[in-house]
This record gives structure tokens, C-alpha cells and sequence, in this order.
């Protein structure tokens, strides 16, 4: 179980106030994607294109909390939400037909983040 006050030091911490809110709401359904969120800069998730084509196995679905960065490329038609990517990433996932959606969207619509495949 993660430590929700360990989640709140850590985000007194943080300056996007986006990203603050973000956190706020999903804390109390999803505490280990709110962990990863809060996460200090140097620390924080990181992950390739080329990852989660490796990963993802046959879900359609898939939740990245963290930034998503251009390395390889993405065969597949998916939805990936994430909290950021990169322009790039998002070139090449527009060009590959993958539909990125931002987390803080995603909340509104699916506060639960039910039906979606966390890759880490």
C-alpha cells in the first residue's frame, strides 16, 4: 500500500499546478498511479515508444503515468493515455493511428482509470 502522506509531502513539492490537481483526484481510487505522479523530476516515469509496443501485449488500452518519449515506433492502432509526451512522440503516434489522450481528460471522463493496462 502506498503512503498517502508520503503523497502529500511530495506534492507541496511540485510547481505545475495541473499536475497537483491530477494527483488530488486520483489519490484516493488510485494511489500507486498517484505515487508515480508525484515522484520527484529526476525520478519520474519515462517511457519510449518502442516500450510500449513490447509491453502491451493484445490491450487496446493503455495508461503511462509518466511522459512518453520518441524512441521506436508503435505498430499497433491503441489508445495510450499519458500525462505528457513529447512532440515527437505525438508525430509519430498521430502517424501510426494511436490516439493519445491526456491523463488529467481521462480523469474527467474515467476517474477509476477502469479498463486500462498501467505499462511502468
Amino acid at each position: 500500500m502506498v503512503s498517502k502522506v508520503k503523497i502529500e509531502k511530495r506534492m507541496r513539492k511540485k510547481k505545475n499546478s495541473s499536475l497537483v490537481e491530477t494527483i488530488v483526484k486520483i489519490k484516493k481510487k488510485n494511489p500507486e498511479i498517484a505515487k508515480i505522479l508525484s515522484r520527484p523530476i529526476k525520478k519520474s516515469l519515462r517511457v519510449n515508444l518502442k516500450d510500449i509496443e513490447n509491453k502491451m501485449g493484445n490491450d487496446k488500452n493503455i495508461l503511462i503515468p509518466g511522459k512518453i518519449l520518441s524512441g521506436g515506433e508503435i505498430s499497433q492502432k491503441v489508445r495510450v493515455v499519458a500525462w505528457s509526451a513529447s512532440e515527437k512522440a505525438k508525430e509519430k503516434m498521430k502517424k501510426s493511428g494511436v490516439v493519445f489522450v491526456n491523463l488529467a481528460e481521462e480523469i474527467k471522463k474515467n476517474p477509476e482509470l477502469k479498463n486500462l493496462k498501467v505499462i511502468k
